[in-house]
């Protein structure tokens, strides 16, 4: 079993940059492919980033490709998120998330894959 504390939420201005972490504990962080998901408020916690078990796959969001990057290191147990252009309706709260898998280069997009899960960062992004 993993536990995950994410850090780096804050208040930014639009057009502003931030760098999410998630550190993870408890148990072997290289056999868990790792998620990135935010929730605002009175809407679905929704899928912004996920990256697999070796980093070597990613996947994004079409709202925020080119903007958002997750990464990976497997020697400091730890998954980020660097979030450029941030925009104002990309207030949330931001979570982490584990699921434990054989392959190397899944990576999973939707809540219901994820096992494991932080309490979240705020994110708020003013306008």
């Amino acid at each position: 079993q993993v536990q995950l504390v994410e850090s780096g939420g804050g208040l930014v201005q639009a057009g502003g940059s931030l760098r999410l972490s998630c550190a993870a504990s408890g148990s072997t962080f290289s056999r868990y492919t790792m998620g990135w998901f935010r929730q605002a408020p009175g809407k679905e916690r929704e899928f912004v980033a996920g990256i697999s078990r070796s980093g070597g796959s990613t996947s994004y969001a079409d709202s925020v490709k080119g903007r958002f990057t997750i990464s990976r290191d497997n020697a400091k147990n730890a998954v980020y998120l660097q979030m450029n252009s941030l925009k104002p309706e990309e207030t949330a709260v931001y979570y982490c998330a584990a699921d434990s898998t054989f392959y190397l280069s899944l990576v999973k997009v939707t809540t219901a894959e994820y096992s494991y899960w932080g309490q979240g960062t705020q994110v708020t992004v003013s306008s």
